[in-house]
């Protein structure tokens, strides 16, 4: 199989999904009381995956299937239309914009299946068991959350988003047919590097609405310098692991990389809006604790995760730089929690841990 290259229409495709991205990182950005409330945490989640689903179904297509021709581009343009509508209707106030979303994301998911089930004709052996196989059992899903339109209130949200579960876990229910139809990974991990450019785009946009240079602020100035060392350690440590770290050659499904990615990603955007809400919102200090300690864990963990399974053995960490790792964010959590510290100060922590997370893994 030859290795793929990025496509034109490809970019484009990716940077329909800014505004949806930057959309629920919004969210989290619903302070009251000091806090974020659960219901916006929990719209955050329930928006932020299918927005991910969208673009992981099109990407893993193009990655195995993926032909730059009339065709398919004509499949990737009208899902760009689908995009548009379905991140229009994201809003808090979910219920007057269901129906449109719900248009929106079948319209991808259901091209998505057709593309599978025609490029199946022209493929044989075991990559064209693959496409029936991703082809039907999708509509499975599509099936399921169109039936919610037929419903009012919760249950509604409940079937819509039993579809999506199914959705996502049929490819793991089907490794057996995918196992034998491998991704490409220098090209999936390019894919999904591309995205993540997005989600670091949240932070910058952080940065920039608390940076006030005119104003001479140098508190906020501080504080945006801090919060940039923290973006670019990110990036070094996630992108170098790509770079030079990884065996771009091994041939699997790339289940490791699809879904791990998306706690990545959630992580990513909590520090985004953790950023904001440090310095422009009266945040709750234990609330900051829990949400910025948390998503720095959840980021180290899932980025773990998924470049270990793909590291060059001889590069490959060991249990000891997992457990410093981990003792790290202790030692800075039980500090937070002792002694009450001015938020600038939780963020040079974080900064210290991803400068140690990006010098020792790359």
């Amino acid at each position: 199989m030859e290795n793929k290259n990025l496509t034109w229409l490809e970019a484009l495709f990716d940077l329909i999904f800014v505004a949806a991205i930057a959309k629920a990182t919004h969210l989290l950005m619903h302070e009251e009381h000091g806090v974020i409330p659960v219901e916006y945490l929990l719209k955050f989640v329930l928006i932020f995956v299918p927005i991910w689903w969208a673009w992981v179904g099109q990407s893993l297509f193009i990655n195995r299937f993926g032909k730059d021709c009339v065709t398919q581009r004509l499949f990737m343009i009208t899902q760009m239309i689908f995009i548009i509508l379905m991140t229009a209707s994201l809003s808090v106030n979910f219920d007057p914009y269901y129906i449109p979303f719900l248009i929106g994301y079948i319209g991808i998911r259901l091209l998505t299946s057709m593309q599978y089930l025609w490029i199946s004709r022209w493929e044989s052996g075991p990559r064209r068991r693959a496409a029936v196989y991703l082809g039907y059992v999708f509509l499975i899903g599509i099936t399921v959350s169109l039936i919610s339109v037929f419903f009012v209130s919760w249950p509604r949200y409940l079937i819509l988003y039993l579809g999506i579960f199914i959705d996502i876990v049929v490819p793991i229910l089907g490794r057996k047919y995918l196992v034998k139809a491998p991704t490409d990974t220098s090209h999936l991990l390019e894919r999904f590097g591309l995205f993540s450019i997005i989600l670091f785009g949240e932070s910058i946009v952080s940065l920039i609405a608390v940076l006030h240079p005119e104003k001479g602020e140098w508190e906020a100035i501080i504080f945006t310098m801090i919060s940039f060392i923290i973006v670019i350690a990110m990036w070094w440590q996630y992108f170098d692991n790509i770079e030079k770290k990884i065996d771009k050659k091994i041939k699997s499904t790339g289940q490791a990389i699809i879904y791990g990615h998306l706690f990545i990603y959630m992580s990513l955007s909590i520090i985004a809006s953790a950023i904001q809400l440090a310095f422009l919102k009266d945040i709750h200090y234990q609330f900051l604790l829990i949400l910025t300690f948390a998503a720095t864990l959840i980021y180290f963990l899932s980025t773990t995760l998924v470049f270990h399974k793909y590291r060059i053995i001889k590069h490959r960490l060991n249990i000891f730089h997992l457990g410093l790792f981990l003792l790290i964010l202790a030692a800075f959590l039980i500090i937070d929690l002792a002694l009450i510290v001015p938020n600038i100060f939780i963020f040079v922590q974080l900064a210290v841990f991803f400068l140690i997370y990006a010098k020792v893994t790359t």
